[in-house]
């Protein structure tokens, strides 16, 4: 099993993804990547800890190749916008990658290298050595399953679901 920590925005749009990703065991919502000690959501919000809504995604690469979870993690938000995602805008939006090797730091820079062809900016993506992971609290997790017909799923991560449906549909289960 490995795990990648990845933010691409709202840690809700990618969990709700990889929660339906074949291979993919665990994903849990967090943040990372500041220098606040246990931070809260609303700590991370207000912008002052230096933290990102990141998701810990768990695979088993016999199942997903870790290229294709990264891949769909290009795909997922737009990696050319600095801290911002749509409406949500801030440093605790960014696009980011938390390696915890040299030989991780690498795959995620080869991956930003493949994906830079998808898009007519340059990507931001900070990739950054993994801190502390501090989970969110649980009303965080599996947002989207507890909430599939809240607004923002509606309309926001329903869309980025029926994207990975389009592009990714032979790794999702329905």
């Amino acid at each position: 099993m490995k795990t990648f920590i990845l933010g691409g925005g709202c840690f809700w749009c990618l969990d709700a993804v990889y929660q339906k990703t074949r291979g993919v065991s665990s994903v849990v919502s967090g943040y990372t990547g500041g220098h606040f000690p246990d931070p809260d959501y609303y700590s991370v919000c207000s912008g002052m800890t230096g933290h990102a809504e990141v998701v810990a995604v768990t695979f088993d690469e016999e199942v997903i190749p870790q290229e294709t979870v990264l891949d769909m993690f290009f795909a997922l938000h737009d990696p050319t916008t600095p801290n911002r995602q749509g409406y949500d805008v801030g440093t605790q939006y960014r696009s980011s990658m938390f390696y915890l090797t040299d030989e991780e730091k690498e795959l995620f820079e080869r991956a930003i290298e493949r994906n830079q062809s998808l898009w007519n900016t340059p990507i931001v993506t900070e990739v950054s050595r993994a801190g502390t992971f501090y989970p969110a609290e649980d009303f965080h997790q599996d947002y989207y399953a507890k909430n599939p017909d809240a607004g923002y799923c509606s309309v926001i991560i329903n869309p980025k679901l029926a994207k990975a449906r389009k592009y990714y549909s032979q790794w999702l289960i329905s």
